[in-house]
């Protein structure tokens, strides 16, 4: 019996009581690759990104590991329940607009001490003056430097659309008008290299792409390796006090953790291992979150049809979007269907030996964006389903 073969028995043991659709997660799986994310990172703490765990059970057992510290939130209303639950230190990763949610974090000591928020441009700092509403907490700031790397003269840019910030000079700007302005404290730098970290290069059957990405990669690195130790010495002229500046992601942990400049490392993604990091060399990783959908037609040799399924990734919409199926081995889509709303022919031998109500497990394609589509994740150890806990949208949360 192959590995995956016998996942596959331990999870439909694990789950033979229960009525698919249904989501797991495998915590031997899940706890190796956390240990496996603070080895890379190399002595250096790990902020852990809360939109790819979704969940805060889980939040709360990464959080208890040696290695971890903090959370990296992607909404100002995610932060602020964080915080009132008990998560004492949260970095919001992204600019809010949030009127009401700024109103209550600075109003409130607790929340106005927990929570940082991103800024990477002044009119943001005077929405949240307008939207203080009396409130006279110190709100924490953190600075987000754009990390794209730029060629030609700026012609060519490889990396997401991100902050305004790119140069030293820009950055240290922005800290000062935040350090001349009463009611904020500048406590951080975030640089977050998505090209670097969430673009895999080794995409099977295409080694001339791989090689480019590899090399951009190579490129972009030394580059902003370089970029990002200016940023932070410009800063702290600025800011001496400067408590963190936190960079990477699960794809480049290793690589931005030897930076002297970079204080702790972002990652979530990676305790999950969604099929995108099945491209990567820099490490491999154990999958740990699927969703199984019932078998509930059988249309013909070589054909099933499961429930639901289609559970498309946020990004540019391609083939690496979507769900695969994983267990049994050997399953695909039909490609004049894909996986559909209500139902997903499934083609291939395996199919022959599946039954009506057999469940086919499922990977997504990206981490925490499972977790919208379920309101529980059922804990598996061993062949045995050990603890079911809520996801955010389990406790009535879809915070986008």
């Amino acid at each position: 019996m192959t590995a995956r073969a016998s996942d596959r028995a331990r999870y439909d043991k694990a789950t033979a009581h229960l009525d698919a659709p249904l989501a797991i997660v495998d915590l031997d799986a899940f706890d190796a690759n956390a240990a496996d994310l603070v080895r890379r990172a190399g002595g250096k703490p790990i902020r852990l990104a809360s939109k790819s765990v979704r969940c805060r059970a889980l939040l709360e057992r990464v959080l208890a590991k040696d290695g971890f510290a903090g959370i990296m939130s992607f909404t100002l209303a995610e932060s602020l329940w964080l915080a009132r639950s008990g998560f004492d230190d949260v970095l919001l990763a992204y600019p809010s607009v949030d009127r009401s949610g700024y109103a209550e974090l600075a109003g409130d000591p607790k929340l106005a001490a927990a929570v940082t928020v991103m800024v990477d441009h002044p009119a943001q700092l005077d929405l949240i003056d307008a939207a203080r509403g009396g409130g006279r907490e110190v709100v924490r700031v953190c600075l987000e430097l754009d990390t794209s790397l730029k060629l030609l003269g700026g012609r060519v840019r490889v990396g997401a659309r991100r902050s305004p910030l790119h140069s030293p000079a820009q950055v240290a700007d922005l800290a000062r008008a935040v350090t001349r302005r009463p009611g904020f404290r500048l406590v951080g730098i975030m640089a977050y290299e998505g090209h670097i970290a969430g673009v895999g290069d080794s995409v099977a059957g295409r080694p001339f792409r791989s090689r480019a990405v590899r090399l951009m990669q190579a490129t972009a690195r030394r580059e902003l390796a370089e970029r990002r130790a200016a940023v932070v010495r410009a800063v702290r002229a600025v800011a001496p006090d400067l408590e963190f500046v936190n960079g990477g992601g699960t794809g480049s942990v290793q690589h931005t953790a030897a930076e002297a400049a970079v204080t702790e490392i972002g990652a979530g993604s990676g305790l999950y291992v969604p099929r995108l990091f099945d491209n990567y060399t820099s490490f491999t990783g154990r999958p740990a979150a699927l969703f199984a959908m019932p078998v509930v037609r059988r249309p013909g040799v070589g054909v099933v049809t499961v429930l639901g399924g289609g559970y498309p990734a946020s990004g540019a919409p391609g083939p690496d979007r979507l769900p695969v199926p994983y267990l049994p081995e050997g399953l695909r889509y039909d490609p004049q269907e894909g996986p559909g709303e209500v139902q997903t022919p499934l083609l291939g031998s395996p199919a022959d030996d599946l039954l009506i109500g057999d469940k086919v497990w499922f990977r997504h394609a990206k981490a925490g964006e499972l977790c919208e589509r379920f309101d529980v994740l059922h804990l598996v150890e061993g062949d045995a389903v050990t603890a079911t806990v809520p996801t955010y949208r389990g406790e009535g949360h879809t915070f986008l």
